[in-house]
């Protein structure tokens, strides 16, 4: 089955509710979305919505992309090479992942749906559900307590508290949590790099009691290296985020030694293809996966899902990046029930196009 035509187009999609992180305010964020269209009218939809400050592509900057020549190669092309295609797509793009994320999540979707299977289903599926975390931005104590109330009526299990302002202030956020809703909520905690070592150190003396299970990519970085002057057990527990971009990133952090956890994100990797190989290289590393997102479409958060229910040693989800959004360009995709998250099992993504 050959490829028929492709379209590019990107809507800036409005969150319910703005919410605050250690570098800025956000309000509302702007995807890029690419739809590959076969011979028969399937369609396949892929998104990109990669971070500036994070891997050096805006979003303009995949759009453009996305209508450039070289997209006008994969019309006539056999959907069935899929993988090819996007091995030749990640080299032509290179250091370009919100570019390669859209083209590779259209291009699985699409055989997903050709051969009528999900995508997971072509890797093989490790897990059926699992539970995902939701995220309270910086914020004061009353309000941490109001949202984390919120969620506790929405079913949701998990919670991961974004910091890196103020560590004192961010201590007492957990403190007070824990002493409103004991053991309600799994506690997870995201410094976006806003932490130096010392404030690090406090950080973690002040919330040693409260049973957080992971703490996500507290110092920036260039001073990481830093991380070495803690312990293994609670370097076991820091996720790699920002300091983890693609396979090579992948490979240096295992040989580092710094964090017992990967913090995978299409948006920074370029798709499932690049996602697996960060995963292949974990594996024997002993670092479990933790599956991320920025705020994003159904489309990629649950291209994301796919791809972390085919690999056995994820551990931890963290795809909430749809659910604040005012608007999308697809439904469907996943299911959360009770906290718990999980494909539709529909081909491909499951999505279907607005």
């Amino acid at each position: 089955m050959k490829i028929k035509s492709l379209k590019a187009y990107k809507k800036n999609l409005a969150l319910q509710k703005p919410y605050a992180i250690a570098r800025e305010t956000i309000t509302e964020v702007e995807n890029v979305f690419f739809e590959v269209v076969l011979e028969s009218g399937i369609t396949g939809i892929g998104a990109g919505n990669p971070a500036p400050e994070v891997v050096g592509e805006t979003p303009d900057q995949a759009f453009q992309n996305l209508q450039s020549g070289f997209i006008e190669y994969l019309i006539g092309k056999d959907i069935r090479e899929f993988l090819y295609l996007i091995d030749i797509a990640r080299n032509h793009f290179e250091n370009l992942p919100g570019t390669q994320a859209a083209i590779d999540i259209a291009l699985h979707d699409a055989f997903g749906k050709f051969i009528g299977i999900p995508v997971v289903g072509f890797y093989g599926r490790c897990h059926q559900k699992m539970l995902t975390s939701v995220t309270i931005g910086v914020k004061d104590v009353k309000g941490t307590i109001e949202e984390a109330c919120d969620y506790q009526r929405k079913g949701f299990k998990v919670l991961k508290i974004k910091t890196g302002l103020d560590a004192a202030l961010d201590a007492e956020r957990i403190i007070k949590l824990r002493e409103k809703f004991s053991d309600r909520f799994i506690l997870r905690v995201d410094a976006n790099t806003g932490y130096d070592l010392g404030q690090l150190k406090l950080f973690l003396e002040k919330t040693k009691n409260e049973n957080i299970e992971l703490v996500e990519q507290p110092l920036k970085p260039d001073i990481d290296k830093n991380l070495q002057e803690f312990p293994e057990n609670v370097r076991r527990k820091l996720a790699a985020d920002e300091s983890l971009k693609n396979a090579t990133s992948a490979l240096k952090l295992s040989q580092q030694n710094l964090y017992g956890i990967f913090n995978i994100k299409l948006m920074k990797c370029g798709g499932i293809a690049g996602a697996h190989e960060i995963a292949i290289i974990a594996k024997p590393a002993n670092i479990s996966l933790f599956w991320g997102c920025n705020d994003e479409s159904i489309v990629s958060i649950t291209a994301a899902l796919h791809a972390a229910f085919s690999c056995p040693h994820t551990k931890y989800l963290d795809l909430d990046g749809s659910l604040d959004l005012a608007e999308d360009a697809v439904s469907g995709g996943f299911v959360i029930e009770d906290g718990y998250m999980f494909p539709n099992d529909k081909p491909g993504l499951g999505v279907e196009i607005l």
